[in-house]
């Protein structure tokens, strides 16, 4: 029923990107509350009543950004923790909310009902607002991928490069893999083994070898052989179109019926290099 919520979700990981989308996040705080002016605040009278309201663009702004420095350092991230995070900022804007219109505001006693209000108020507007900071930063995320992702697939040659006879060689234990770099295509590891896809006389081959891909990366990487996730090590020479989506981006290999994921920790290693070698 909620297997949606597993579904990944690209966490902001650049300072620049979290200051921004949190002042966005504030501002539009502020700007539904001297547009709309809601919940009595139109009743408000006060010369600096818009004034008086700003500190709301702060408090929001301000919890936006603490919940996305914190998360940054997670990895994994999915929609439900997202959203497990938009209910953090909810009930923290909801408290520090609560706080400054007691105090400052309306003068009113602390009690659980004066907050039960406020915290309702905060998911009236809180709501919206973060389903449009979801959707808008997904659907920015996702043109922006999608856009690099046609501008390099436009470039890539439609056979690989000819290049010299150069040699993978892959040892475990008792086990020796040998094949032409042109050859290779790509290593899924999957706990302690490793599926290798290359080919031989034009024809797809697998190879199962009990051997971790740190190891393997070791052994084999060159310029164009680079590890792009926790799980794969692909010949960039050999792919054919690069796909982006809101996650990040996906390497297709026309010999393979599965496309390779790029993590977003090595788009910075494997996207210049498809760039450079094809441009």
């Amino acid at each position: 029923m909620f297997s949606f919520t597993a579904h990944p979700y690209p966490k902001s990981e650049s300072f620049k990107e979290i200051f921004v989308s949190s002042l966005g996040a504030g501002a539009a705080v502020y700007l539904f509350l001297i547009i709309f002016q809601p919940f009595g605040t139109e009743n408000f009278q006060h010369p600096y009543k818009f004034v008086l309201l700003f500190p709301y663009c702060i408090i929001f702004g301000t919890a936006f950004l603490m919940a996305n420095l914190i998360t940054s350092r997670f990895s994994n991230w999915n929609i439900g923790s997202e959203l497990l995070k938009i209910t953090f900022i909810l009930c923290t804007g909801s408290i520090l909310s609560y706080f400054y219109n007691s105090l400052f505001l309306s003068h009113v006693k602390l009690d659980i009902v004066n907050y039960f209000y406020m915290f309702l108020y905060t998911l009236a507007v809180g709501i919206p607002i973060s389903i449009i900071y979801i959707l808008s930063r997904y659907i920015y995320l996702k043109t922006i991928h999608e856009k690099k992702a046609h501008d390099i697939s436009q470039h890539l040659p439609v056979s690989p490069p000819a290049e010299r006879q150069n040699l993978l060689k892959i040892s475990a234990q008792n086990t020796e893999l040998v094949m032409n770099k042109k050859d290779f295509l790509c290593v899924q590891s999957m706990e302690n083994y490793c599926t290798f896809y290359f080919l031989e006389n034009n024809s797809l081959k697998k190879a199962l070898i009990r051997i971790s891909l740190t190891n393997v990366l070791q052994q084999i990487e060159t310029s164009s052989v680079k590890k792009c996730h926790r799980s794969y090590i692909v010949n960039l020479g050999r792919v054919k179109k690069l796909k982006g989506n809101a996650q990040g981006y996906k390497l297709v290999l026309p010999e393979i019926d599965f496309e390779i994921p790029v993590s977003r920790s090595f788009i910075p290693s494997v996207i210049p290099q498809l760039q450079q070698q094809h441009s």
